[in-house]
Protein backbone atom coordinates (compact mmCIF):
# COMPACT_ATOMS: atom_id res chain seq x y z
CA UNK A 1 0.00 0.00 0.00
CA UNK A 2 1.44 3.43 -0.93
CA UNK A 3 2.26 6.05 1.68
CA UNK A 4 -0.47 8.34 0.32
CA UNK A 5 -3.11 5.63 0.68
CA UNK A 6 -1.95 4.83 4.22
CA UNK A 7 -2.20 8.53 5.10
CA UNK A 8 -5.74 8.80 3.75
CA UNK A 9 -6.77 5.64 5.57
CA UNK A 10 -5.30 6.84 8.87
CA UNK A 11 -7.12 10.18 8.73
CA UNK A 12 -10.36 8.54 7.56
CA UNK A 13 -10.22 6.05 10.43
CA UNK A 14 -9.67 8.82 12.96
CA UNK A 15 -12.59 10.81 11.60
CA UNK A 16 -14.81 7.75 11.51
CA UNK A 17 -14.03 6.78 15.08
CA UNK A 18 -14.30 10.26 16.47
CA UNK A 19 -17.43 11.51 14.75
CA UNK A 20 -19.05 8.10 14.68
CA UNK A 21 -18.41 7.75 18.40
CA UNK A 22 -19.88 11.19 18.97
CA UNK A 23 -22.99 10.25 17.03
CA UNK A 24 -23.40 7.11 19.11
CA UNK A 25 -23.10 9.18 22.27
CA UNK A 26 -26.24 11.07 21.28
CA UNK A 27 -28.33 8.02 22.14
CA UNK A 28 -26.43 7.14 25.29
CA UNK A 29 -26.69 8.34 28.87
CA UNK A 30 -23.58 10.21 29.97
CA UNK A 31 -22.31 9.55 33.50
CA UNK A 32 -20.43 12.02 35.71
CA UNK A 33 -18.68 10.27 38.64
CA UNK A 34 -18.35 11.77 42.11
CA UNK A 35 -15.41 10.95 44.41
CA UNK A 36 -16.07 9.25 47.75
CA UNK A 37 -17.60 6.03 49.05
CA UNK A 38 -20.37 7.58 51.18
CA UNK A 39 -21.49 10.61 49.20
CA UNK A 40 -25.22 9.81 48.84
CA UNK A 41 -25.78 12.99 46.79
CA UNK A 42 -29.08 14.80 46.58
CA UNK A 43 -29.19 18.25 44.98
CA UNK A 44 -27.90 19.67 41.71
CA UNK A 45 -27.54 23.20 40.35
CA UNK A 46 -26.53 23.97 36.77
CA UNK A 47 -25.15 27.17 35.28
CA UNK A 48 -26.59 27.04 31.78
CA UNK A 49 -24.15 29.59 30.34
CA UNK A 50 -21.04 27.60 31.24
CA UNK A 51 -22.28 24.04 31.70
CA UNK A 52 -20.80 23.96 35.20
CA UNK A 53 -22.88 22.07 37.73
CA UNK A 54 -22.74 21.58 41.48
CA UNK A 55 -23.79 18.54 43.52
CA UNK A 56 -23.96 18.14 47.30
CA UNK A 57 -23.32 15.28 49.71
CA UNK A 58 -25.99 14.52 52.30
CA UNK A 59 -23.38 12.70 54.40
CA UNK A 60 -20.84 15.43 55.16
CA UNK A 61 -21.87 18.55 53.20
CA UNK A 62 -19.18 18.39 50.52
CA UNK A 63 -20.12 20.34 47.39
CA UNK A 64 -18.68 18.98 44.14
CA UNK A 65 -18.39 20.70 40.79
CA UNK A 66 -18.08 19.42 37.23
CA UNK A 67 -19.15 20.35 33.70
CA UNK A 68 -21.67 18.65 31.43
CA UNK A 69 -19.13 18.65 28.58
CA UNK A 70 -16.89 16.30 30.59
CA UNK A 71 -18.71 12.97 31.06
CA UNK A 72 -16.59 10.27 32.65
CA UNK A 73 -14.31 12.77 34.39
CA UNK A 74 -14.46 12.72 38.18
CA UNK A 75 -15.91 15.87 39.73
CA UNK A 76 -13.73 18.20 41.75
CA UNK A 77 -14.42 19.62 45.20
CA UNK A 78 -15.98 23.09 45.11
CA UNK A 79 -16.30 23.37 48.90
CA UNK A 80 -14.99 20.70 51.30
CA UNK A 81 -16.94 18.90 54.01
CA UNK A 82 -17.59 21.03 57.08
CA UNK A 83 -16.64 24.32 55.44
CA UNK A 84 -18.52 27.30 56.89
CA UNK A 85 -20.18 24.97 59.42
CA UNK A 86 -21.97 23.09 56.63
CA UNK A 87 -22.67 19.50 57.64
CA UNK A 88 -25.28 18.74 54.96
CA UNK A 89 -25.86 19.88 51.39
CA UNK A 90 -29.33 19.08 50.09
CA UNK A 91 -31.16 21.06 47.38
CA UNK A 92 -29.30 23.80 45.51
CA UNK A 93 -29.75 26.32 42.69
CA UNK A 94 -27.74 29.01 40.94
CA UNK A 95 -29.12 32.43 40.06
CA UNK A 96 -27.25 32.87 36.78
CA UNK A 97 -25.21 35.80 38.08
CA UNK A 98 -22.62 34.01 40.17
CA UNK A 99 -24.42 32.80 43.28
CA UNK A 100 -25.10 29.26 44.50
CA UNK A 101 -27.85 28.71 47.10
CA UNK A 102 -27.65 25.56 49.23
CA UNK A 103 -30.21 24.01 51.60
CA UNK A 104 -28.84 22.48 54.79
CA UNK A 105 -31.42 19.81 55.62
CA UNK A 106 -31.95 19.04 59.31
CA UNK A 107 -29.38 21.68 60.33
CA UNK A 108 -31.89 24.37 59.40
CA UNK A 109 -29.16 26.21 57.51
CA UNK A 110 -29.21 28.08 54.21
CA UNK A 111 -26.03 29.14 52.38
CA UNK A 112 -25.11 31.53 49.58
CA UNK A 113 -21.78 31.00 47.76
CA UNK A 114 -19.84 32.79 45.06
CA UNK A 115 -19.66 30.30 42.17
CA UNK A 116 -16.37 31.75 40.88
CA UNK A 117 -14.37 31.74 44.10
CA UNK A 118 -16.23 29.25 46.29
CA UNK A 119 -16.31 31.86 49.03
CA UNK A 120 -19.25 32.06 51.41
CA UNK A 121 -21.39 35.16 50.82
CA UNK A 122 -23.95 34.63 53.59
CA UNK A 123 -25.38 31.85 55.77
CA UNK A 124 -28.56 31.68 57.80
CA UNK A 125 -30.33 29.38 60.29
CA UNK A 126 -34.06 29.09 60.81
CA UNK A 127 -33.78 28.39 64.56
CA UNK A 128 -36.21 25.46 64.43
CA UNK A 129 -35.64 22.18 66.30
CA UNK A 130 -37.86 20.14 64.00
CA UNK A 131 -36.75 21.10 60.51
CA UNK A 132 -35.46 19.87 57.18
CA UNK A 133 -34.58 22.67 54.78
CA UNK A 134 -34.90 20.69 51.60
CA UNK A 135 -34.98 22.49 48.26
CA UNK A 136 -34.68 25.96 46.76
CA UNK A 137 -35.71 27.93 43.70
CA UNK A 138 -34.55 31.38 42.57
CA UNK A 139 -36.79 34.06 41.05
CA UNK A 140 -35.73 36.86 38.67
CA UNK A 141 -35.48 39.44 41.47
CA UNK A 142 -32.72 37.35 43.09
CA UNK A 143 -34.91 35.89 45.85
CA UNK A 144 -34.27 32.28 46.84
CA UNK A 145 -37.25 30.40 48.28
CA UNK A 146 -36.44 27.38 50.49
CA UNK A 147 -38.88 24.61 51.42
CA UNK A 148 -38.92 22.89 54.81
CA UNK A 149 -40.17 19.30 54.81
CA UNK A 150 -40.81 19.19 58.56
CA UNK A 151 -41.74 22.73 59.56
CA UNK A 152 -44.73 24.35 57.76
CA UNK A 153 -42.88 27.44 56.59
CA UNK A 154 -41.37 28.78 53.38
CA UNK A 155 -38.19 30.83 53.79
CA UNK A 156 -36.91 33.58 51.55
CA UNK A 157 -33.29 34.69 51.21
CA UNK A 158 -33.12 37.94 49.26
CA UNK A 159 -30.62 40.65 48.27
CA UNK A 160 -30.27 43.39 50.87
CA UNK A 161 -29.30 46.06 48.34
CA UNK A 162 -25.77 46.38 49.70
CA UNK A 163 -24.17 43.30 48.16
CA UNK A 164 -25.36 40.90 50.86
CA UNK A 165 -28.50 38.94 51.70
CA UNK A 166 -31.21 38.80 54.33
CA UNK A 167 -33.49 35.94 55.36
CA UNK A 168 -37.13 35.91 56.40
CA UNK A 169 -39.89 33.43 57.13
CA UNK A 170 -41.85 34.29 54.02
CA UNK A 171 -44.99 32.23 54.48
CA UNK A 172 -46.55 29.95 57.09
CA UNK A 173 -48.87 27.24 55.78
CA UNK A 174 -51.24 26.94 58.72
CA UNK A 175 -54.75 27.80 57.60
CA UNK A 176 -53.96 27.19 53.92
CA UNK A 177 -54.89 24.22 51.70
CA UNK A 178 -51.33 22.95 52.25
CA UNK A 179 -51.52 21.01 55.51
CA UNK A 180 -48.48 19.29 57.02
CA UNK A 181 -48.66 15.74 58.37
CA UNK A 182 -46.25 13.08 59.61
CA UNK A 183 -43.42 12.28 57.28
CA UNK A 184 -41.92 14.40 54.51
CA UNK A 185 -44.09 17.26 53.36
CA UNK A 186 -42.90 19.98 50.99
CA UNK A 187 -39.91 18.95 48.93
CA UNK A 188 -39.04 20.18 45.43
CA UNK A 189 -39.88 23.73 44.38
CA UNK A 190 -39.73 25.61 41.07
CA UNK A 191 -40.68 29.09 39.89
CA UNK A 192 -42.34 30.45 36.78
CA UNK A 193 -40.16 32.42 34.37
CA UNK A 194 -41.54 35.75 35.61
CA UNK A 195 -41.30 34.75 39.27
CA UNK A 196 -45.00 35.28 39.98
CA UNK A 197 -45.79 31.65 40.76
CA UNK A 198 -43.99 29.01 42.76
CA UNK A 199 -44.90 25.36 42.28
CA UNK A 200 -43.99 22.81 44.93
CA UNK A 201 -44.62 19.12 45.58
CA UNK A 202 -45.67 17.42 48.81
CA UNK A 203 -43.76 14.14 48.82
CA UNK A 204 -46.02 12.07 51.06
CA UNK A 205 -49.16 12.65 48.97
CA UNK A 206 -47.80 13.67 45.58
CA UNK A 207 -49.91 16.81 45.60
CA UNK A 208 -48.74 19.92 43.77
CA UNK A 209 -49.34 23.38 45.16
CA UNK A 210 -49.16 26.82 43.60
CA UNK A 211 -48.01 29.87 45.56
CA UNK A 212 -48.78 33.31 44.13
CA UNK A 213 -45.87 35.55 45.16
CA UNK A 214 -47.95 38.70 44.59
CA UNK A 215 -50.63 37.70 47.12
CA UNK A 216 -49.07 34.73 49.00
CA UNK A 217 -52.20 32.74 48.14
CA UNK A 218 -51.67 28.97 48.30
CA UNK A 219 -53.81 26.67 46.15
CA UNK A 220 -53.88 23.00 45.23
CA UNK A 221 -52.96 22.31 41.61
CA UNK A 222 -55.61 20.11 40.00
CA UNK A 223 -53.75 17.22 38.34
CA UNK A 224 -56.79 14.98 37.94
CA UNK A 225 -55.46 12.53 40.52
CA UNK A 226 -52.06 11.97 38.90
CA UNK A 227 -49.80 9.73 40.96
CA UNK A 228 -46.83 11.87 41.98
CA UNK A 229 -46.15 10.27 45.36
CA UNK A 230 -42.52 10.32 46.45
CA UNK A 231 -42.16 13.47 44.38
CA UNK A 232 -38.71 14.87 45.08
CA UNK A 233 -36.93 17.39 42.85
CA UNK A 234 -39.00 19.23 40.26
CA UNK A 235 -38.06 21.30 37.24
CA UNK A 236 -40.24 23.76 35.34
CA UNK A 237 -39.59 24.21 31.60
CA UNK A 238 -42.15 26.68 30.30
CA UNK A 239 -45.48 25.06 31.19
CA UNK A 240 -44.03 21.57 31.53
CA UNK A 241 -43.18 20.45 35.03
CA UNK A 242 -40.89 17.43 35.45
CA UNK A 243 -41.42 15.60 38.75
CA UNK A 244 -38.84 13.08 39.97
CA UNK A 245 -40.43 10.16 41.83
CA UNK A 246 -37.36 8.97 43.70
CA UNK A 247 -38.36 5.51 44.91
CA UNK A 248 -39.92 4.61 41.58
CA UNK A 249 -36.95 5.87 39.54
CA UNK A 250 -39.33 7.77 37.26
CA UNK A 251 -39.62 11.27 35.85
CA UNK A 252 -43.18 12.41 35.22
CA UNK A 253 -43.95 15.31 32.85
CA UNK A 254 -46.96 17.41 33.85
CA UNK A 255 -48.30 19.94 31.36
CA UNK A 256 -49.57 22.89 33.40
CA UNK A 257 -52.18 25.46 32.46
CA UNK A 258 -51.24 29.05 31.71
CA UNK A 259 -51.88 30.13 35.30
CA UNK A 260 -50.33 26.95 36.80
CA UNK A 261 -53.60 26.08 38.55
CA UNK A 262 -54.10 22.71 36.85
CA UNK A 263 -52.11 20.16 34.92
CA UNK A 264 -52.20 16.90 33.01
CA UNK A 265 -49.61 14.22 33.66
CA UNK A 266 -47.97 12.59 30.66
CA UNK A 267 -46.21 9.26 30.27
CA UNK A 268 -43.48 8.74 32.89
CA UNK A 269 -39.99 8.00 31.58
CA UNK A 270 -36.76 6.73 33.06
CA UNK A 271 -33.18 5.89 32.16
CA UNK A 272 -31.02 2.81 32.57
CA UNK A 273 -28.54 4.81 34.65
CA UNK A 274 -31.04 6.05 37.25
CA UNK A 275 -30.50 4.81 40.81
CA UNK A 276 -32.99 6.35 43.26
CA UNK A 277 -32.86 9.74 41.50
CA UNK A 278 -33.65 12.77 43.62
CA UNK A 279 -33.26 15.99 41.67
CA UNK A 280 -32.68 17.11 38.09
CA UNK A 281 -31.20 19.98 36.10
CA UNK A 282 -31.69 20.67 32.40
CA UNK A 283 -29.59 21.65 29.41
CA UNK A 284 -31.23 21.56 25.99
CA UNK A 285 -33.18 18.34 25.57
CA UNK A 286 -31.38 16.48 28.35
CA UNK A 287 -32.02 16.19 32.04
CA UNK A 288 -29.15 15.61 34.46
CA UNK A 289 -30.27 13.44 37.37
CA UNK A 290 -28.60 12.96 40.75
CA UNK A 291 -28.41 9.25 41.57
CA UNK A 292 -28.63 9.33 45.35
CA UNK A 293 -28.84 5.55 45.99
CA UNK A 294 -30.58 6.39 49.28
CA UNK A 295 -32.01 2.87 49.23
CA UNK A 296 -28.46 1.53 49.67
CA UNK A 297 -27.71 3.68 52.69
CA UNK A 298 -28.96 1.15 55.20
CA UNK A 299 -27.50 -1.86 53.43
CA UNK A 300 -24.13 -0.15 53.04
CA UNK A 301 -23.49 -1.45 49.53
CA UNK A 302 -23.99 1.40 47.06
CA UNK A 303 -22.76 1.00 43.51
CA UNK A 304 -19.62 3.09 43.20
CA UNK A 305 -18.85 5.63 42.06
CA UNK A 306 -21.81 7.78 43.00
CA UNK A 307 -22.77 9.84 40.00
CA UNK A 308 -24.94 12.21 38.05
CA UNK A 309 -26.27 10.92 34.73
CA UNK A 310 -27.96 12.44 31.70
CA UNK A 311 -31.40 11.31 30.58
CA UNK A 312 -32.75 12.37 27.16
CA UNK A 313 -36.23 13.86 27.32
CA UNK A 314 -38.60 11.88 25.07
CA UNK A 315 -39.94 14.03 22.25
CA UNK A 316 -43.51 13.63 23.47
CA UNK A 317 -42.51 14.81 26.96
CA UNK A 318 -40.46 17.83 25.85
CA UNK A 319 -41.24 21.12 27.55
CA UNK A 320 -42.91 24.08 25.93
CA UNK A 321 -39.85 26.32 26.00
CA UNK A 322 -37.58 26.69 22.99
CA UNK A 323 -35.78 23.40 22.60
CA UNK A 324 -33.93 21.90 19.63
CA UNK A 325 -36.41 20.25 17.26
CA UNK A 326 -33.97 17.45 16.65
CA UNK A 327 -34.13 16.34 20.27
CA UNK A 328 -30.34 16.11 20.18
CA UNK A 329 -27.94 16.47 23.08
CA UNK A 330 -26.86 19.76 24.59
CA UNK A 331 -24.35 21.87 22.66
CA UNK A 332 -21.77 21.48 25.42
CA UNK A 333 -21.91 17.72 25.18
CA UNK A 334 -21.49 17.95 21.43
CA UNK A 335 -18.54 20.27 22.02
CA UNK A 336 -16.93 17.56 24.12
CA UNK A 337 -17.39 15.10 21.25
CA UNK A 338 -15.99 17.60 18.75
CA UNK A 339 -12.91 18.18 20.90
CA UNK A 340 -12.38 14.43 21.04
CA UNK A 341 -12.65 14.30 17.26
CA UNK A 342 -10.01 16.99 16.86
CA UNK A 343 -7.65 15.21 19.24
CA UNK A 344 -7.96 11.96 17.30
CA UNK A 345 -7.44 13.65 13.93
CA UNK A 346 -4.37 15.53 15.16
CA UNK A 347 -2.99 12.27 16.55
CA UNK A 348 -3.53 10.54 13.23
CA UNK A 349 -1.85 13.34 11.31
CA UNK A 350 1.10 13.28 13.69
CA UNK A 351 1.46 9.55 13.08
CA UNK A 352 1.39 10.10 9.33
CA UNK A 353 3.98 12.88 9.56
CA UNK A 354 6.26 10.79 11.74
CA UNK A 355 6.07 7.96 9.22
CA UNK A 356 6.86 10.35 6.38
CA UNK A 357 9.91 11.72 8.15
CA UNK A 358 11.22 8.23 8.73
CA UNK A 359 10.98 7.61 4.98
Amino acid sequence: MSFRIRAVCAVSLALSLSFGGSALAQGEEAVYPLPGDEVFPEGIALEEATGDFFVGSTTDGTIFSSNISEPGIEAGVFSPAGADGRAKAIGMKTDGVGHLFVAGGDTGQMFVYDTETGELVESFENGQEMTFVNDVTVTPDGSAFFTDSMNPELYRVFPDGAGGYEMESYLGFEGTPLQYEEGFNLNGIASSADGRYLVTVKSATGELFRIDTTTKEVSLVDTGGADLTNGDGILLDGQTLYVVRNQQGLIVPVELSADFSSGTAGEPFTGESLMYPTTIAQSGSELFAVNSQFNARETGNPELPFNVSSVPVPEEAAGSSDMPETGGPSPLLLLGGAIGAVVLVVGALALVLRTALRR
